[in-house]
């Protein structure tokens, strides 16, 4: 079962068919939306607007612990995050697509794990926060149909809403960040944590603050993501056929180890 976090936009893909849509409250309250259950390309996808359908939940008041129990709830055992990102290195330019490889988390305040302490510690290998598995994958499928991908990119995870400062982003990228985001944490960790395996495609819809010397708008940022949307599903289309139906990496046991 693979799942998809994202914009609400990928349900009209051409071949998927919708099952039904399931409501799920979870011992951390209630995911963004409901799950949309489908078909596509011979295999039983559900995805979740991050979001919310209407765009409503700002990114630091997204129930993330909720969203990942619900998928993991709903069999899923791989999960791809779909997310729009702002350039910081100038290779990053508006309109690519990046298979993300690294994390760099500035968020705070954010519910990030599942392990509170009440059933003991739990300390994850999160050395690599994406599965190489996936990854690999999705190389293979930017080669099939044509898609170019950056292979590498180290997302920069900021609290938002708003957008970031000019010296933020010359400090940030001083650490190695290439693309900064609002979402990724502590979504990665808590797929790790649920034992899931996690992809993380970024789509370049700006170039972050001062980089250009323009504005930041959200105009801008919604425009290219409707641009590429076109392409996230072609390659959406293609991965499904080539992801491994048997998960050979170590996500499936992220906790074998982990517990003190």
């Amino acid at each position: 079962m693979i799942g998809i976090i994202g914009g609400s936009g990928l349900y009209d893909i051409e071949g998927v068919v919708i099952k039904d849509l399931r409501k799920i409250v979870t011992p951390y309250g209630h995911p963004g939306d409901s799950y949309v259950i489908a078909e596509f390309a011979g295999r039983d996808v559900i995805f979740l607007p991050r979001h919310g359908s209407q765009h409503n939940i700002p990114p630091h008041r997204i129930n993330y612990r909720a969203n990942i129990w619900g998928f993991k709830e709903l069999g899923v055992e791989r999960l791809v995050s779909l997310s729009a990102t702002g350039g910081i290195s100038t290779h990053m330019m508006p309109g690519s697509i990046v298979v993300l490889d690294q994390i760099i988390d500035m968020t705070k305040g954010r519910d990030s794990t599942f392990f509170d302490g009440e059933d003991g510690v739990v300390h994850i290998d999160f050395t690599e926060p994406y599965c190489r598995e996936l990854r690999d994958s999705f190389f293979e499928a930017g080669r099939t149909s044509g898609i170019e991908l950056k292979k590498t990119g180290t997302y920069i995870c900021l609290n938002g809403p708003r957008f970031e400062t000019k010296a933020e982003i010359k400090f940030f990228s001083r650490t190695g960040a290439d693309v900064v985001g609002m979402t990724a944490m502590p979504e990665a960790s808590l797929a790790r944590e649920a034992e899931l395996c996690y992809a993380g495609i970024g789509v370049v819809t700006n170039y972050a603050a001062g980089i250009t010397g323009k504005k930041l708008t959200t105009k801008e940022v919604v425009e290219v993501m409707k641009m590429t949307t076109g392409k996230l599903k072609e390659l959406l289309k293609e991965v499904f056929k080539l992801i491994p139906a048997e998960r050979r990496c170590a996500c499936k046991e992220a906790l074998k180890e982990a517990r003190m």
